[in-house]
């Protein structure tokens, strides 16, 4: 019997082009995110329940994280024949950060003093309260030693198990230069990092298959909690961040795409997976691994990926520099406090500090936030609870500017650094080296005669040289 003569009440399956686009994983977190938001504007209470979902995934994912970036800059800088690079790339990477947060935060201030979003609210301070504040918006923040000191771990193990990304690295960077000084007892560790990383990968897949159960979750939890009408009040200002965070993204980012040779909307595309499980989870570390991945399949390598990227989720908050600019300012017009330029200035250069340690979490830009207006005597900690109740809605463009800002950086230093295949960066970029994850190795190959100098094995993930 065919298709068209199958009997009365019969379910038939899907035309297959419909089956091969619900295959695509950002078609699976759309309809998450669709339906999550719907589940929360529907059902309030049951959506905010759903909370676990998406924090479940994002435990999941983070619990990889640590090894992944470990691996990943021990076997890269333990491969590269020169380990002054390793140095030079970080160099230009800072540099770069610095530069672009400096500049995300100067559009902030241009546009909030433009539109004023606060301004006419005329809140009473003596009316605020930091009464259901976060804890964290509440204490003591640390000072410049204190963030340096910081990044150095109790042990070399426990910075594998902490949360923080800067200790993560450091440890990295000295194992991959004690791994390239070891002679041939290194090249053999490397080695066996490489394989393991392999396996890591493997996980890291899995788990993304759960992407659009952490995406619904999350979704049905924002809209749940804090509703739709909640925007009604402060509308002016979380729509005036989205704009200038779109700006940011399409206007400053495309010109340094633009000044490497490359085009913004095509990788946009190409990391559209990792928009939409950004935009359902509200943090930008799920994707971390995926982003590392894709940058090396797109060409750069994977020293630079690897070191770069990583440092990005702690420097190079694009999205964050943008929201305390903006935050502060609009905090300062609603409770009438008239700041000068020179007040204005300071509290940026205050921010280029607190911004550093603000790692891509949902809520770390608000506490963030807080860090700064505990710096400066020009705004009360209290006037947070003026937009904690829409913060939520901020943090995802947060995000989505920040895992942009970052994967932009990543090209730009790698192409800076003569470590950009830029014909496979633009093939892969127009689709027609698609993007595939490599299978976890079947077979252990055999270890090379260790009197060669070896060239590193394989990625584990596609990558170009």
């Amino acid at each position: 019997m065919s298709r068209n003569d199958a009997a009365p009440g019969t379910v038939t399956a899907p035309p297959g082009r419909i089956r091969r686009t619900l295959s695509h994983l950002y078609v699976q977190c759309l309809i998450g995110v669709l339906l999550g938001a719907a589940v929360g504007g529907l059902w309030p209470s049951f959506g905010a329940d759903l909370k676990p979902l998406g924090d479940g995934f994002i435990a999941l994912v983070k619990m990889l994280i640590a090894p992944i970036i470990f691996c990943t800059v021990v076997h890269g800088i333990a491969s590269m024949g020169n380990a002054r690079a390793v140095g030079r790339v970080s160099l230009k990477a800072l540099v770069y950060f610095e530069v672009l947060t400096t500049v995300a935060m100067v559009l902030g201030l241009v546009v909030v003093n433009v539109v004023k979003p606060g301004s006419g609210l005329h809140v009473d301070v003596s009316t605020l309260t930091t009464q259901g504040l976060p804890p964290e918006a509440t204490t003591a923040h640390e000072g410049f030693a204190e963030f340096v000191l910081a990044i150095i771990p109790a042990t070399l193990v426990s910075a594998l198990t902490g949360n923080e990304i800067l200790p993560v690295l450091l440890v990295s960077v000295l194992f991959g230069f004690g791994l390239h000084a070891g002679g041939e007892a290194g090249l053999g560790i490397a080695r066996g990092i490489e394989k393991f990383s392999a396996v890591l990968f493997a996980l890291i897949r899995w788990i993304m298959r759960l992407a659009p159960v952490g995406a619904f979750g999350s979704m049905a939890f924002t809209i749940g909690n804090y509703g739709l009408g909640t925007l009604r009040h402060l509308a002016l200002l979380v729509g005036s961040f989205w704009l200038t965070a779109l700006f940011f993204v399409l206007v400053v980012l495309g010109t340094v795409m633009r000044l490497n040779g490359l085009r913004l909307l095509p990788f946009l595309r190409y990391i559209k997976e990792e928009l939409l499980i950004v935009l359902g989870t509200s943090s930008t570390e799920p994707v971390l691994p995926r982003m590392m991945a894709k940058l090396q399949h797109a060409g750069a390598s994977k020293p630079v990926v690897g070191i770069t990227l990583p440092a990005g989720y702690s420097f190079n908050l694009d999205g964050t520099a943008i929201y305390l600019t903006m935050g502060s300012v609009f905090l300062a017009q609603a409770l009438g406090i008239d700041l000068s330029l020179t007040q204005q200035l300071t509290m940026l250069a205050v921010m280029l500090l607190t911004s550093k340690g603000a790692a891509g979490v949902t809520g770390s830009g608000f506490i963030a936030l807080a860090a700064t207006l505990s710096a400066i005597p020009h705004v009360p900690v209290a006037a947070l609870a003026l937009i904690f109740g829409i913060d939520r809605f901020m943090s995802e463009a947060r995000a989505l500017t920040s895992l942009v800002g970052n994967g932009v950086a990543t090209l730009a230093v790698a192409r800076w650094e003569g470590e950009l295949d830029e014909a496979r960066a633009k093939a892969v970029l127009r689709g027609e080296i698609p993007y595939a994850p490599a299978p976890a190795p079947s077979a252990v190959p055999a270890e090379p005669d260790p009197k060669e100098t070896p060239a590193p094995a394989h990625d584990p993930v596609p990558a170009a040289r």
